[in-house]
């Protein structure tokens, strides 16, 4: 894609603890009205959405959660309706984008307006100079959190992917806090996001040794 194409307004999807990233492709099963609604108005146009966190803590009286300002715009690449009513999609990460504000309007999702220029460098093809000799340590740790909390993860099939991929793959699925999450989306390239796990894994090795948090 490029810029020019790039929307200046999107239907935003709020999902606690879920992130999707430029490149990777993620399967989403849609049952709310109010979603198929976005979803329907979505295929009819340029199919895109915004995936994008609620914050943990919503501090007043409003129902409506507020967001983080940092999402990923996806394309919906694959449409199927079940039989009951549910819409399976597969949505593709374009590019990151920030919350400039929320729209006013009639429909039942919300609508934000937003800006991708802080990080255009996702439409890039170019591929991050890491190898996985690089990531051998931080898979270790990766693989005893997520074994210890009972995901089965095909670590093989994740090696024969690109580098970039496999790294979001692995932060996307794996048991982190909804916070940790958005600082791996918030992560400007992937040698920073590398460095967040590994920094992020460091507390949970230690909170394991003392005992206090995996169980």
């Amino acid at each position: 894609m490029k810029k020019e194409e790039l929307p200046n307004t999107i239907p935003v999807f709020p999902l606690s603890n879920f992130i999707i990233f430029p490149k990777t492709t993620v399967p989403l099963n849609i049952f709310e009205p109010r979603y198929i609604e976005m979803i329907n108005d979505s295929m009819k146009t340029n199919k895109f959405i915004g995936m994008i966190q609620p914050k943990s803590a919503n501090h007043g009286k409003s129902t409506i959660p507020s967001l983080h300002k940092i999402g990923c715009l996806g394309k919906i690449t694959s449409f199927k309706e079940t039989d009951d009513g549910r819409y399976l999609i597969d949505l593709k990460g374009i590019i990151r984008f920030k919350i400039l504000k929320e729209k006013e309007d009639n429909k039942p999702y919300r609508i934000c307006e937003v800006n991708f220029d802080d990080y255009l460098n996702d439409l890039s093809e170019k591929k991050e100079d890491l190898k996985f000799s690089d990531l051998e340590l931080i898979f270790k740790d990766l693989k005893q959190l997520f074994e210890k909390r009972g995901f089965i993860i095909n670590w093989k099939a994740l090696e024969k992917q690109s580098l970039d991929e496999t790294i979001n793959a692995l932060a996307m699925a794996s048991p982190f806090s909804l916070e940790e999450k958005q600082v791996l989306l918030e992560a400007v390239n992937l040698n920073l996001r590398k460095n967040k796990i590994a920094e992020i894994l460091s507390t949970y090795t230690f909170d394991e040794y003392n005992n206090t948090t995996l169980q």
